[in-house]
């Protein structure tokens, strides 16, 4: 599989503008790098694949998706959800690429990347240890992070998002890791069919309260709570907590999880959230 973004895309164009026959590209968005041969018609793909020029430069003309190489053409990774009527995308970044979900991105994008925003949360919890809960697989980073040293059960509403993860190079750990469990439904009902006392670390990494309103609630909190074992830790991730919106969400969390049964709750600002204790 070979997926490009116009960053990776980049160096074909300059060594083509160069005259050279060669250059050298990334097929997986950055994980790994090939020589590859550039012709008149097109530059051929570490997999044998020849992309013409004419689908290098569109790739390189669009910022807002990546592109599947498919049969030597270039496909977006968008994919609509009519069993949630939202549009994903695959948004590309200097490093490991976000989800677009209904307009709204699922990973801090400014000032830094969706991979090291995945380590700054799982940092809060640290050390993660036995078996940890992700609520909200989305692109799987966070499960693939804590699943280098925790048993992981990971949570995905929608189908149509796991379609995304298995286009995504950054995601493929994913579906290859026995170390993480994945499911597909409501991390709302799910969790109230999990055993008491069953995680010793949480992330609650949902989307926007207005996309996901019932991941903010009291009930959830309750429930987050009775399958942390005692002694765990949550990390809530909420947004910038020093803006309006993430002030105002802040609070109303704070007062919620305290009343689930939460003590202490302590503000995260370099993580976007908060870390709550049994």
């Amino acid at each position: 599989m070979v997926v490009l973004s116009h960053y990776t895309v980049e160096p074909l164009l300059k060594a083509r503008s160069l005259g050279a026959d060669s250059a050298v590209l990334s097929p997986d968005l950055g994980l790994s790098e090939s020589d590859v041969t550039m012709a008149d018609s097109g530059v051929v793909l570490p997999d044998g694949q020849q992309l013409a020029w004419d689908a290098v430069e569109e790739i390189a003309r669009t910022a807002t998706t990546c592109f599947r190489v498919l049969e030597g053409r270039a496909e977006r990774i968008q994919i609509y959800s009519p069993q949630f009527d939202r549009f994903y995308s695959l948004y590309p970044t200097r490093r490991a690429p976000t989800m677009m979900a209904a307009g709204f991105p699922m990973h801090r994008i400014k000032d830094t990347d969706p991979h090291r925003d995945t380590l700054l949360k799982v940092k809060t919890i640290a050390p993660v240890f036995g078996a940890a809960l992700d609520t909200c697989t989305g692109l799987g980073y966070t499960a693939i992070e804590m699943a280098k040293t925790a048993q992981v059960t990971t949570i995905e509403l929608d189908p149509t998002v796991q379609e995304i993860c298995r286009l995504n190079p950054w995601s493929q750990e994913l579906f290859e890791n026995p170390r993480i469990e994945r499911n597909i439904g409501s991390a709302f009902e799910l969790i109230q069919e999990m055993p008491a006392d069953s995680f010793a670390r949480i992330i609650h990494d949902p989307p926007t309260l207005k996309l996901a309103g019932e991941l903010y609630s009291g009930e959830m909190y309750r429930q987050l709570y009775r399958v942390l074992k005692r002694g765990g830790r949550l990390f809530h991730y909420i947004g910038n907590l020093n803006s309006a919106h993430g002030r105002s969400v802040y609070k109303g969390v704070v007062r919620r999880l305290q009343d689930a049964g939460f003590e202490p709750v302590t503000r995260r600002p370099e993580a976007f959230g908060l870390i709550a204790l049994k």
